[in-house]
């Protein structure tokens, strides 16, 4: 599986967070490593450098083998819990996705 950390110019991406982050997603979706050939995530503060509440957004697309890839989104106040957030729901989608093709 190969994970591709993308942000905006306004969100700090250095090596230091990309490696932090590749590293949070792989521990993450290690349980469904099997399925997944790529998984892209785009970090972007929506309001650039303007002050908001909840204003970063965290889109992951998830590549799976012999499927359409999906993609879900959460936002929130901090990059950390953006990400943390679209993990969760990209959890939720592929269990629920192969749970479905494992019971047909």
């Amino acid at each position: 599986m190969k994970i591709q950390f993308n942000t905006d110019k306004t969100i700090n991406g250095d090596a230091r967070h990309q490696d932090f982050f590749t590293d949070l997603i792989e521990k993450e979706l290690e349980r469904y490593e099997s399925h997944l050939t790529r998984i892209e995530a785009h970090v972007k503060d929506q309001n650039g450098k303007k002050e908001g509440v909840n204003n970063i957004l965290c889109v992951l697309e998830a590549r799976l083998e012999g499927r359409q890839p999906i993609a879900v989104s959460a936002q929130a106040d901090t990059v950390e819990l953006a990400v943390s957030g679209a993990l969760d729901k990209l959890k939720a989608a592929l269990e629920t996705i192969l749970d479905r093709q494992h019971t047909l």
